[in-house]
């Protein structure tokens, strides 16, 4: 009997190792080729903003497909593009998940040593007044940001989605999704570094290595965005050190 229980222990581990080499990657970066010309000691952070498009949601699929957003984004999320026929509906981003993302990011990145980091609340007062905003890249927003408050850098963002869980941990549909991004922009304008996010939480059988790290149950939206920050910024390239 355990021999048995060994071996199908095994397949099963063996099943899990080939599944989570198809999953995907959940967080990627990529730095400027013009990142080693800048010293980064002090950036601050802009509130974070959410995508305002509806994201499409099909009645026969109760998954969020990827936005196009996310598709288009600065950084290719390794996620299937989705056929998308009617019927259709939509669902946007809550008005709480951009700040929510950015307090997420501000109790991370304020514990790196060698990194002066700058609250939300400061970057919110020095940005442009809002007819400016509507004419401006948000890098160069972020520029006019990070000149005002004499910092190195901002760290700027959109939420591209944050569906809540339907169901508890022991069975949801549709299941968590969450997906944004971040960019570092110096004062002049160049990004930096920019990190995505972005997860659907799967099933077992879709997805073997994600499920073991959410504890094998389906977690919520917060759980995800949490993750999603805190993987992202293992790869963040100012400052070191900080409480995980």
């Amino acid at each position: 009997m355990e021999v048995t229980a060994n071996i199908r222990w095994g397949l099963v581990l063996a099943a899990g190792a080939l599944l989570a080499a198809c999953s995907g990657e959940k967080v990627t970066t990529k730095s400027s080729p013009e990142l080693p010309r800048y010293q980064v000691r002090s950036i601050a952070i802009v509130p974070l903003t959410s995508i305002t498009t509806p994201q499409v949601r099909e009645l026969t699929d109760p998954y969020l497909s990827t936005p196009q957003s996310v598709r288009r984004s600065d950084i290719t999320v390794g996620m299937p593009s989705s056929v998308e026929p009617p019927p259709r509906r939509t669902a946007t981003v809550p008005d709480y998940a951009a700040d929510k993302i950015t307090q997420l990011l501000w109790a991370r990145l304020r514990s790196k040593e060698g990194l002066q980091v700058l609250p939300p609340g400061e970057a919110a007062k020095a940005g442009p007044a809002t007819g400016e905003v509507a004419k401006a890249t948000p890098e160069a927003n972020g520029a006019v940001i990070a000149k005002r408050l004499k910092v190195d850098a901002v760290l700027i963002g959109q939420v591209l989605v944050f569906q809540e869980r339907v169901g508890s941990r022991l069975g949801a549909s549709p299941p968590a999704a969450v997906g944004f991004e971040v960019k570092a922009v110096a004062a002049d304008g160049q990004v930096l570094w920019v990190g995505n996010y972005y997860e659907r939480q799967r099933p077992i059988n879709e997805d073997f290595k994600g499920f073991l790290q959410r504890g094998l149950g389906f977690v919520t939206a917060d759980e995800l965005a949490r993750y999603g920050v805190e993987e992202m910024l293992k790869a963040f390239p100012f400052g070191t050190g900080g409480t995980p």
